[in-house]
């Protein structure tokens, strides 16, 4: 029996969902918003900032879809929108450099999309 856990081979991992839906999906999907590029960039600016320790990974469907694109942070498992690269050098800034949390862009449990009428 093992006492504890191995030390984490990462020490944060960001799983970007890039799932795709057909474009008339009712739900939409965060490929169809831009997650691919938005995750491309992602690792490409995690590497120029020589993000140690750091894994950007693509996610199949993380059911968030329509507050998409998503991504969610591991270990401490916070999820978050993104819509554009200004969101993501944020959260890499905030959240993986400096050990905050970028609160507007933050998803809770509960949140809902806004459906407009």
């Amino acid at each position: 029996m093992i006492d504890r856990d191995p030390p984490p081979y990462y020490r944060v991992h960001v799983f970007a969902c890039t799932n795709r839906r057909p474009d008339s999906h009712p739900r939409g999907s965060c490929a169809g918003r831009g997650g691919e590029a938005l995750r491309d960039y992602m690792k490409a600016r995690a590497k120029e900032l020589k993000l140690d320790g750091v894994r950007i990974n693509s996610a199949g469907c993380l059911d968030r879809c329509e507050l998409g694109p998503v991504v969610v942070i591991y270990p401490e498992g916070v999820w978050y929108t993104i819509r554009n690269t200004d969101d993501v050098d944020e959260i890499l800034r905030v959240h993986l450099i400096e050990g905050g949390r970028v609160e507007r862009l933050i998803l809770h449990p509960d949140d809902q999309p806004v459906i407009s009428v």
